[in-house]
């Protein structure tokens, strides 16, 4: 039996970041290999992408929509951003913790608060923090996507966001890809090994210590 075995508790990892900071980039390399973890696909009320697809990258909802399942309790999480709202569906995610599969969070640090109250057991946060506010400006030019008048938005909502880097456990900077990768990925290693998250472990060392 190890400790990825099917009575391991599954582990909520959580990656925050600043818009440019590089999270999604960090979420995706993660998620293509780890074969027990994957994305918790969050609703939204912004409009997609180029790319985007329903129900891979996000469920996009209006706002009316939106409202109607915060009112249900459909969500674990929802918080607003920049004018948008995010929220966490309740059922995928209770499901996947109960069968101890990890589930990754793509989340701003409301998002992370809000998740952390309702599953406190749970939880594993890393906030990434960018080398300088130059280098996240230039990587957000370097999208070619925004106008000057959106970056200069994104960089203001940037130092708001990095003022809650002391609410997570991990804390990250990001400015070599792989090394934050792989130091991502360590941390995942030693949540999924906690004594808390592996309740087989009692009875297994009982019967190590009758042999």
């Amino acid at each position: 039996m190890s400790n990825n075995g099917p009575n391991r508790r599954g582990v909520c990892l959580v990656l925050s970041a600043a818009p440019g900071v590089g999270k999604t980039s960090i979420s995706r390399e993660i998620l293509g290999t780890e074969p027990e973890l994957s994305l918790s696909v969050s609703a939204t009320t912004r409009q997609p992408r180029p790319g985007e697809e329903e129900g891979k990258h996000y469920f996009f909802k209006t706002p009316e929509t939106f409202a109607e399942m915060v009112e249900a309790g459909g969500f674990i999480e929802h918080a607003t951003f920049l004018g948008r709202s995010y929220g966490t569906p309740r059922a995928p995610v209770e499901q996947a913790l109960a069968a101890g599969r990890d589930v990754l969070f793509d989340i701003e640090w409301q998002g992370h608060r809000l998740l952390r109250e309702a599953l406190p057991q749970d939880v594993v946060g890393i906030f990434l923090l960018p080398p300088s506010i130059r280098e996240l400006e230039r990587r957000l030019r370097h999208r070619g996507q925004d106008s000057d008048e959106e970056i200069a938005r994104r960089v203001a909502a940037a130092r708001d966001e990095i003022a809650h880097w002391d609410e997570f456990d991990n804390v990250l900077v990001n400015e070599d890809f792989q090394t934050t990768v792989q130091a991502v990925r360590t941390i995942l290693y030693a949540a999924r090994g906690e004594r808390a998250r592996q309740p087989w472990l009692g009875d297994f060392v009982a019967g190590l210590l009758r042999e």
